[in-house]
């Protein structure tokens, strides 16, 4: 198993009625998390709805979860679109005492591949900690070309894991026959078996707020080669894939939902999120029900 573990969540964000950071809600939620099946969780990344943060209340989060977490992972996400900024939030997120910083490819500017590959070198040389390297075009707008992976993964020593949110298993697959040595993670739900059959060790999801001992019980059947028993859970997992993300409604306002539901309050989400859909707690209750049995 890798240094960060199995089961990873990217942690929703708790605010208060008036929309201010709630810090006590986000070590509850922290500590909840680890008692139902994480190994750990990923703090201020997209889920936990990172770019409403002010940089102070950014920190404070990250200090809070790592102060209430002192015995699981804490992967503090620090990624930015100004690299100048991603320098400043990675070093000093180190200081924190997390244990690895979660670094997204820089979105919006949509760089060319020579800039983001310098971009990620120049964030590694701002730690001595772990790098999890990010790559979601669906929100960045500019996939990390496959040589600049295997490059970054094979020259920078602290670059050691990837977070895939491609869509693409056979790429993944690819670059995995590349640089085996890399820790990888599903960044997609649904996509996790799949995943796994190319190398994943693990998932760092959203659906695992709820799920994560269901998603652990998965990884574990497919590394003893019992395929067809992770075939099963993972049928059982398809409405909580289903209901965490859509047009209507996305991850941060349905993980919200479900842990309000569950008796662990977070919130709403700020804008430009906000509310969710009106039935989006009877979705969450018929989801969860059914998952429970």
């Amino acid at each position: 198993m890798s240094r960060f573990g199995r089961v990873l969540t990217a942690m929703a964000t708790p605010f208060g009625a008036d929309g201010s950071l709630d810090l006590d809600g986000a070590a509850n939620l922290a500590r909840w998390l680890v008692s139902n099946g994480n190994d750990g969780v990923v703090v201020a990344g997209t889920t936990g709805e990172a770019p409403t943060l002010s940089k102070d209340e950014h920190l404070d989060l990250i200090r809070t979860v790592r102060d209430a977490l002192p015995d699981a992972v804490v992967v503090a996400g620090a990624g930015s679109n100004d690299t100048r900024h991603a320098i400043e939030m990675t070093d000093t997120v180190t200081e924190l005492g997390v244990d690895a910083v979660l670094s997204v490819s820089p979105y919006y500017n949509r760089p060319p591949q020579s800039g983001i590959e310098a971009h990620f070198r120049a964030i590694a040389a701002a730690t001595d900690l772990p790098i999890m390297i990010y790559d979601v075009p669906g929100r960045t707008g500019r996939r990390i070309g496959h040589d600049v992976l295997v490059r970054l993964f094979s020259e920078v020593e602290n670059c050691v894991a990837f977070k895939d949110a491609t869509g693409d298993p056979a790429g993944t697959a690819r670059l995995m026959a590349a640089v085996p040595h890399v820790d990888l993670y599903s960044g997609d739900d649904s996509l996790t078996l799949p995943l796994l059959a190319v190398g994943a060790i693990g998932i760092v999801g959203t659906s695992t707020h709820w799920t994560a001992p269901h998603m652990a019980e998965l990884i574990i059947a497919f590394e003893k080669g019992d395929v067809a028993r992770a075939r099963e859970i993972n049928a059982q997992l398809q409405d909580s894939f289903e209901y965490v993300n859509s047009d209507r409604c996305v991850f941060s306002q349905a993980v919200k939902v479900m842990m309000n539901r569950l008796g662990v309050p977070v919130g709403e989400c700020r804008l430009p999120l906000g509310p969710p859909p009106g039935d989006t707690d009877e979705r969450a209750r018929i989801v969860i029900e059914a998952l429970h049995g």
